[in-house]
């Protein structure tokens, strides 16, 4: 089985850019950005809009492993 781990607060962090910044730049509210390390769920837009303006794949938004 596959465990999705977002990490979006790390490409952030590495980055430099605050997530004020990064929904300014995208047009994701401020508040899901602020949840999107800790949901389970995330909504396909904001994937999109995120990995465009980080110039991303929305799969290296996440950590992605085996279950052991």
């Amino acid at each position: 089985m596959l465990i999705v781990t977002p990490c979006l607060g790390e490409i952030l962090k590495e980055r430099g850019i605050t997530q004020t910044q990064l929904s300014q730049m995208s047009g994701v509210p401020q508040g899901s950005i602020s949840r999107f390390d800790k949901n389970t769920r995330h909504e396909d837009a904001h994937l999109f809009a995120i990995s465009r303006v980080l110039n991303v794949s929305i799969e290296e938004l996440f950590t992605l492993r085996e279950a052991e």
